[in-house]
């Protein structure tokens, strides 16, 4: 069984504070989870270690078996954030571009036009991102992201900020990504895909308190602080 992503006693600590407690994690190839929690749980934490944007300041987090923040590692994922950024001087479609070209996708124009397409998007493509509204920079953001061919989808709060036709495009693309054997990570309070995940990761305060599905809990209590 192949190991998408993995932590090993991962934690961080921000004072006298921690963000997150040591964390011992195992995340099949393959597997579609949904990460829970109030805010300030430590969700965005985890993400942001496993994606190398963020050093631990205990253990580790490994990407197909390869330490988080490495070239293999950055090359297996693709990282969705909840506050995404663009270059000031590229139109969506040339962002579009230059992620495609970066990683090495052949006619990625197809799947580009197809995208924006699924997201309400087409008229946007000459127009520049960042003087898009909240709604319209998540959604340029979701294209962005999966324009590149990817291993492991990490994927912070995508849903904030989506219309309802956004939200369903959203969820259509996930379960595509999900469907063509890519593994999913997504911390969300959007309960419409918790119900479509095999696993729920449930944090509170730092600590991991709920792992299996979500079937078998409460979820709004999971989302509430202690």
């Amino acid at each position: 069984m192949t190991i998408a992503f993995s932590t090993h006693r991962l934690g961080k600590d921000y004072g006298d504070r921690p963000a997150l407690e040591p964390l011992d994690l195992e995340v099949p190839q393959g597997q579609h989870v949904a990460l829970v929690g109030h805010n300030g749980s430590g969700k965005t934490t985890l993400l942001r270690m496993a994606a190398g944007l963020l050093d631990p300041s205990v253990g580790e987090a490994r990407i197909v078996g390869h330490v988080s923040g490495s070239r293999e590692a950055r090359r297996a994922l693709s990282w969705l954030s909840d506050t995404p950024t663009f270059y000031d001087d590229l139109s969506l479609w040339e962002h579009l571009e230059f992620v495609s070209r970066v990683h090495g996708v052949e006619a990625w124009e197809a799947r580009a036009e197809s995208l924006l397409a699924t997201l309400h998007l087409t008229t946007r493509r000459d127009d520049i991102p960042t003087t898009f509204s909240r709604g319209l920079r998540q959604k340029a953001a979701i294209a962005i992201a999966l324009i590149r061919p990817f291993q492991l989808l990490l994927v912070d709060e995508p849903f904030v900020g989506l219309d309802q036709p956004g939200k369903e495009a959203l969820l259509q693309l996930l379960d595509d990504a999900a469907a063509g054997g890519a593994t999913l990570v997504v911390a969300t309070h959007e309960l419409a895909f918790v119900g479509r995940v095999q696993r729920l990761l449930a944090l509170r305060d730092g600590a991991l308190v709920y792992d299996g599905s979500p079937a078998d809990v409460d979820v709004h209590a999971l989302v509430l602080p202690a």
